[in-house]
């Protein structure tokens, strides 16, 4: 039965991916492939320079991240964490569980060298405040095209419910924090009286009750640490915006960075919408057609506004890559060499007793 269950739901998984696809090359012959290369050779260097902004972005991500962390980190190099970060979003561009998976896999790749109760509360606190931020910058985006653009009725009813939701959540999370709520701790033990989930999470309540701890205390008594995680995520946010900005730029369309702005707010609910896609490919392009076309440009630099921000999440996924295979076998190498030290500590003992 369950084997059963986890096939269908590759299967829809699966034909929901090819049907991305399927729109992907719609969307190509519906705007004509020579427009498209007519924007592409337009934005020519130009995308080398968003590469290199993505690059400062997973940067200033990692530095955000470290900041999280309430124990001493130094053991731990900005490069391992660096190269971590681009591990994580790479994993993460498969949809919903890709993204469980790649923060997961943050975790156990930090090794033994860390308390797994604060490697899981940095994670979450890293993961927490760039959706927070993200939710911010999207509000903002979303009001600002109420007041700049000529929208219709349906558009305007959407927005301001995704906006209203958004702006709910964000004070709910702040109330969470400030009175101490253990929403995480008490999900879990709800999930573990459960007879399907109770053997899973069997021991693993301590972890998380000490990882809800870390949070709290990160947040409370961590001030300087805090706002400058969350400054540094937002700076990140504006990061993205700068390169819808350049890239329009480059293309011939001025639409000032308040377009800009109002542009990336609606492509990040694009993204939650397309995490139900793998990849997102397709879904997230088609997105971009229509909200290039929300702010008075062409479809044609829509589409290829999509796929120069295509090309540099893919170029620095095959960085994470490289950085996955290198990491893993690190880590690898680290838990065989382990026991081996620790019989030659132990044999060394014994000899001086």
């Amino acid at each position: 039965m369950y084997r059963s269950h986890v096939q269908l739901r590759q299967a829809v998984r699966f034909s929901v991916a090819l049907l991305g696809m399927v729109l992907l090359v719609s969307l190509l012959r519906g705007i004509g492939p020579s427009r498209v290369a007519d924007q592409l050779k337009s934005v020519a260097w130009g995308l080398g320079l968003v590469i290199a902004l993505g690059g400062i972005s997973h940067l200033t991500k990692t530095l955000a991240w470290r900041l999280t962390f309430l124990c001493d980190i130094r053991g731990v190099s900005f490069a391992r964490t660096f190269g971590l970060r681009l591990v994580s979003e790479t994993i993460g561009s498969f949809g919903l569980p890709g993204q469980v998976l790649g923060e997961t896999a943050r975790v156990y790749l930090l090794g033994s060298a860390l308390p797994v109760a604060d490697s899981v509360s940095s994670v979450t606190l890293d993961r927490g405040f760039y959706v927070l931020t993200s939710a911010l910058v999207s509000v903002t985006g979303i009001i600002a095209a109420l007041v700049l653009l000529s929208l219709s009725a349906t558009w305007r009813l959407y927005a301001s419910l995704f906006a209203s939701s958004l702006a709910v959540l964000l004070v709910m999370t702040a109330i969470a924090f400030q009175k101490r709520w253990p929403a995480f701790s008490a999900t879990a033990r709800a999930i573990g009286s459960l007879p399907w989930f109770k053997n899973w999470l069997d021991g693993k309540q301590s972890v998380i009750e000490s990882c809800e701890r870390n949070m709290f205390r990160f947040c409370q008594e961590n001030r300087k640490a805090f706002w400058a995680s969350l400054t540094l995520n937002s700076a990140c946010h504006g990061m993205a915006i700068l390169e819808v900005y350049l890239l329009l730029h480059f293309m011939g369309a001025r639409t000032g960075l308040l377009g800009a702005l109002v542009l990336e707010a609606f492509t990040k609910l694009i993204n939650v919408v397309g995490s139900l896609n793998p990849g997102n490919f397709g879904t997230y392009e088609g997105g971009n057609v229509i909200l290039a076309r929300l702010i008075g440009v062409t479809g044609a630099a829509g589409l290829t506004l999509g796929l120069c921000r295509r090309a540099r999440s893919l170029f620095w996924k095959a960085i994470g890559l490289l950085c996955l295979l290198t990491i893993t076998r690190s880590t690898q190498q680290e838990r065989r060499d382990r026991p081996l030290e620790f019989s030659v500590e132990t044999a060394q003992a014994r000899v001086q007793v």
